[in-house]
């Protein structure tokens, strides 16, 4: 198989071997016409790709994220680039750790040149070279005030469409956190950022990377739980959930700030009863600094500020029993 040729980045931490982006996911929706006004609502760029959907951030040709359709909503795959000199280094290291390298899956239309093997509870995973898409350094938020005499504010009828800048985070449900850390960790190369006991994990790149571009969450199944979009500002996370209440996706969960991770927020329930978020200076991990990691009871592991959680806010209707 020939690896396609990716550009190195110009980080890189030396000496240590390890993914440096969360490149792509794909999901099953039950109905891709009500998956393009989702996304599109929300402020994504969503093209037709084959019998599917890709979502991009606008002014940006780097696919986010892929859908097809399917009888139910389903995470199938999430795809982790790497620099293409580690690219047959951490291929030999997952070998090692006697995990099976399988074909790509052909049921959905796959395009790849990566090498592709399960997660210890069933998930899809790909490795391919790619340019770095987690940033290399925090990246800009916006919050000012105005001098006196000024207005501040805009007019909502001239307010601009808020359009995230790109793929943030996913939070993906687990049935063993532990498990889970341990497997990303020894094959990845991603470490912890925090947690809260065996209930969730955060974990970063080890090239420089947020707090988190990837999250597990005590499930009885995997699934997703959000994907997260990163925008400049507090004022654009609430012209977001403005921007979405008005196409109709009311239901969700903010304004707020995180304790894990630190970002702004507002969550947009799509319909299958995962989320979106818009999410805004998130904590950064350089590829110089270890992060020093902690274990953070419930009631400080969530949320600093903001409006009660829904009930069902971390219910994986995913999984088989789900109602």
């Amino acid at each position: 198989m020939t690896a396609i040729t990716g550009k190195v980045g110009v980080t890189k931490r030396p000496g240590e071997l390890g993914i440096h982006s969360m490149d792509t996911f794909h999901m099953m929706v039950p109905d891709l016409k009500v998956a393009e006004d989702f996304y599109r609502s929300f402020g994504l760029d969503v093209r037709e790709e084959g019998q599917g959907l890709g979502i991009f951030t606008f002014g940006s040709d780097h696919r986010w994220g892929s859908l097809s359709e399917g009888p139910r909503k389903k995470l199938n795959h999430l795809s982790f680039a790497v620099f293409e000199e580690d690219f047959e280094p951490i291929r030999r290291r997952i070998e090692q750790n006697g995990v099976r390298i399988m074909d790509a899956p052909r049921a959905y239309g796959y395009d790849t040149n990566g090498f592709w093997f399960l997660d210890p509870f069933g998930m899809n995973i790909e490795v391919k070279i790619a340019e770095k898409s987690s940033p290399n350094a925090k990246v800009d938020f916006t919050t000012r005030s105005c001098p006196a005499g000024q207005m501040g504010s805009i007019q909502r009828s001239k307010a601009p469409p808020v359009r995230p800048r790109r793929l943030a985070h996913l939070l993906v449900f687990t049935p063993s956190v532990p498990e889970s850390i341990a497997f990303y960790s020894r094959n990845l190369g991603l470490r912890i950022s925090d947690r809260s006991g065996d209930g969730i994990c955060f974990m970063h790149g080890i090239h420089g990377s947020d707090h988190h571009l990837i999250a597990f969450a005590k499930s009885s199944a995997p699934g997703l739980h959000h994907c997260s979009w990163d925008v400049g500002g507090i004022n654009e996370i609430g012209m977001g959930a403005a921007q979405m209440a008005d196409k109709g996706y009311q239901n969700g969960w903010g304004l707020g700030r995180h304790v894990l991770g630190s970002n702004y927020f507002h969550y947009v329930k799509d319909p299958w009863g995962s989320y979106s978020e818009y999410s805004a200076d998130i904590d950064y991990i350089p590829l110089d600094q270890d992060w020093d990691a902690g274990d953070y009871p419930a009631e400080d592991s969530i949320y600093l500020w903001g409006p009660e959680i829904p009930k069902d806010f971390v219910h994986n209707y995913e999984a088989a029993d789900a109602a």
